[in-house]
């Protein structure tokens, strides 16, 4: 082999290495469940439409870390999102509590048929 070879090689095992991805061991299978279900529903607070289960930027590496501490540890699944949403606020939840103002994300798509129907059917009587 020749040097430059050598080389290139050296680079490409060591490019690998930087981007392995973190192995999780869990216990049972509802854990493993429980881990992958609430990283798709958290949304990457660097990213601007993916959930940390999709993306590998260092802020959701670390989130990632976090929650399968917390699952480790035995926190609930409302006790993870609610630390997600302290640190990183209420939309970095992808299924957002129906409270608040929240109510009209929840009811505004209905409000708005109700009031297209409503105009439809009064033009139709004219």
């Amino acid at each position: 082999m020749t040097a430059s070879a050598l080389i290139y090689l050296f680079l490409f095992s060591m490019s690998n290495g930087l981007h392995a991805e973190a192995i999780y061991m869990f216990d049972d299978d509802s854990e493993e469940k429980r881990f992958y279900s609430l990283i798709s529903e958290i949304r990457c607070p660097k990213c601007t439409s993916g959930s940390i289960a999709s993306s590998d930027v260092p802020v959701s590496r670390d989130l990632k870390q976090r929650v399968y501490e917390l699952i480790k540890s035995g926190s609930s699944n409302e006790e993870i999102k609610d630390y997600v949403k302290q640190r990183f606020g209420e939309s970095s939840d992808y299924k957002p509590a129906f409270d608040g103002f929240n109510y009209i994300l929840w009811l505004g798509p209905f409000i708005f048929l109700a009031l297209l129907m409503t105009i439809f059917y009064s033009k139709r009587r004219l």
